[in-house]
């Protein structure tokens, strides 16, 4: 569970810190989902959940005609887009919390994320939320992961974890894996309609360079659940996962890079506001 605390404190400033690897991470997926905005209208674009602002500037510089908005809740994250997009007129980044973000430049005609769309504590009531403030018929563009199983680099490490009896998750508990159902995604999206899924498949990057693994082992010790384990596992527990995860590592070591398979959805929608 990922929620707007955690965005706010040490994950966001992690991600912030890790601007770089996290954007190497999704790599192979960014293209897709560029591709995807470039095909809808609109110059009043939002960047949900724009992390450190790489998707904010690609769209930007394709529309400088336009005005584009990051929205993140984490001020360490716009700090870090802010300084990446000195160049970029055209956008505008903000700290704010998007569920209840006000646009001051008219109804938005497009809303877009990759991956920052699943940390809501009220998805249906954020989503809603953007209904509201959307010119007629807007259109919303966004990528979210599909199941844990599905992510290797996800299922992979949770079996290293001490074995847990899991509680059930709230409704919309937030995190990575929170938009995995499209049914559930559709009850989420309220005040949207013509909900579309596309399946990806990508390769998730977390590890290059001279040393791959190395590198890897350094990424996963600050982003995700690996970087929660090696942080509150006992000091037995924590050395033993380790050892698993430098082995896994070394597994996925293939033509100079740590990769592992990712699955994500890529998410369209029309505003039902008209």
């Amino acid at each position: 569970m990922t929620g707007a605390q955690e965005w706010q404190g040490r994950v966001g400033q992690n991600w912030a810190a890790e601007w770089e690897r996290t954007d190497r991470s999704f790599a192979a997926l960014t293209p897709h989902l560029l591709r995807a905005i470039e095909a809808e209208p609109g110059t009043r674009i939002v960047d949900i959940g724009c992390g450190a602002g790489e998707l904010s500037i690609a769209v930007a510089k394709a529309r400088p005609a336009a005005n584009v908005t990051g929205i993140d809740i984490s001020e360490d994250l716009i700090k870090a887009a802010r300084g990446r997009a000195e160049s970029v007129p055209s956008l505008t980044l903000e700290v704010a919390d998007a569920s209840v973000w006000q646009s001051n430049a008219g109804p938005v005609e497009l809303f877009v994320s990759r991956h920052g769309v699943m940390f809501f504590d009220n998805p249906p009531a954020a989503f809603n939320h953007f209904s509201e403030i959307a010119a007629p018929g807007a259109r919303m563009v966004f990528s979210c992961f599909r199941g844990a199983a599905e992510n290797a680099w996800a299922a992979e490490i949770a079996r290293l974890l001490p074995s847990s009896t899991p509680s059930a998750p709230a409704t919309f508990a937030p995190g990575p894996f929170a938009f995995a159902d499209p049914d559930h995604v559709r009850t989420c999206l309220k005040g949207w309609r013509d909900i579309q899924f596309e399946s990806l498949d990508f390769a998730y990057v977390v590890g290059s360079g001279t040393n791959p693994v190395v590198d890897a082992l350094s990424f996963f010790s600050r982003i995700g659940p690996a970087a929660a384990a090696i942080r509150t596992l006992p000091d037995q527990a924590r050395a033993a996962f380790e050892r698993g995860l430098l082995e896994l590592v070394q597994s996925r070591h293939v033509g100079g890079r740590v990769c592992f398979p990712a699955a994500a959805w890529l998410v369209t929608a029309t505003a039902d506001n008209s």
